[in-house]
């Protein structure tokens, strides 16, 4: 029998130690190589956007965080109905795209709202006015700036019917939360164009030009997370194909924690554990992601999400154009 004393443990905890070290040097040389560039501005999700009409649009308000961060929405109020009645019982949180910001869910806002559905766009933190602009304080932060709105909204309306709808990255976002929130917490969830994940058979390479990663900066910065280092999440890993001129109001890069946050991560995993309903709905014409492959992706899951997929439509005009509109607003009345 061999006999391992302390100073030969020690030796070999000193050996491992340095391994571990120099995987965390060599992690960290690799996400620290190049500069993260980005592509160049993607025509049709810019003129789709451009062309939506913005008018009466609410101010932005703020709520503060757990963490004192101002965070911003707009608030629609729920319009009568054509009966009479002062609103539906509903309420829905809206969650934009990436790089975007409340501003890009007005139409389907102010639309919900004429239904009779109170409706809150939120600046997700890291974009519009909410917190540092491509970035977040720690993974999960998301989560909880969620936590703290739906306490906010349930102190004037204990008992209403809340809808959390969310576009593309923000509809992987609602997604994630759908597997991760309490049951009866949201009574359904809606996810509009949403991306699932690089593996998802939905997701076009790079998004179909829209967003260029920086691939082994992410793979350094995952192994040194999980291996304990976080000291390097704030670096950027995601750009995105915005116009130049619009710096000012979208978020062009993604911080690894934003990256990771705003999105599903194991998107197969959160439709398993999906705490109510799910509604997709993509177009048919949307460009980011593979619309005819949705199918695939819920496949297992048909009791679970249903699936929409609207003729003549791209990925922008799912939030704007009027027969999305219209489908995604029957479908919120209706459940």
């Amino acid at each position: 029998m061999t006999f391992h004393g302390p100073l030969h443990l020690a030796g070999e905890f000193a050996f491992w130690a340095l391994c571990l070290l120099g995987l965390a040097a060599l992690a960290l040389a690799l996400a620290l190589a190049a500069p993260l560039s980005r592509p160049p501005m993607l025509a049709s999700i810019h003129e789709t956007a451009s062309v939506v009409d913005l008018s009466g649009m609410p101010d932005v308000s703020r709520l503060q965080a757990r963490d004192g961060t101002d965070l911003a929405y707009r608030f629609y109020p729920a319009q009568s109905s054509g009966d009479g009645r002062a609103g539906s019982g509903r309420i829905a949180i809206l969650a934009h795209g990436s790089s975007a910001s409340s501003a890009s869910m007005h139409a389907l806002a102010k639309a919900l709202a004429e239904s009779g559905i109170a409706t809150y766009a939120l600046d997700m933190r890291g974009h519009g006015h909410s917190g540092s602009r491509g970035d977040i304080a720690y993974f999960g932060q998301l989560d909880d700036d969620l936590a703290d709105f739906v306490a906010f909204l349930r102190k004037s309306d204990p008992d209403a019917r809340l809808l959390l709808i969310g576009h593309s990255s923000g509809g992987g976002f609602v997604l994630h939360i759908a597997g991760s929130a309490p049951r009866g917490q949201f009574a359904r969830f809606v996810l509009l164009a949403p991306y699932l994940g690089y593996d998802a058979p939905s997701s076009r390479a790079d998004a179909g030009g829209w967003a260029k990663p920086d691939i082994p900066r992410i793979l350094a910065l995952s192994i040194l997370r999980r291996i304990g280092f976080d000291c390097c999440s704030s670096l950027p890993v995601l750009a995105f194909a915005t116009a130049p001129n619009l710096e000012s109001i979208l978020t062009s890069v993604y911080s690894y924690r934003l990256m990771r946050n705003y999105a599903t991560n194991d998107y197969r995993g959160d439709l398993a554990n999906a705490s109510a309903p799910i509604a997709i709905f993509d177009g048919a014409d949307d460009e980011l992601m593979e619309s005819g492959k949705y199918a695939d992706a819920i496949k297992g899951f048909e009791s679970k999400a249903t699936l929409r997929i609207i003729p003549g439509v791209n990925h922008m005009a799912i939030v704007s154009g009027k027969v999305a509109v219209a489908a995604i607003v029957a479908d919120a009345l209706a459940n």
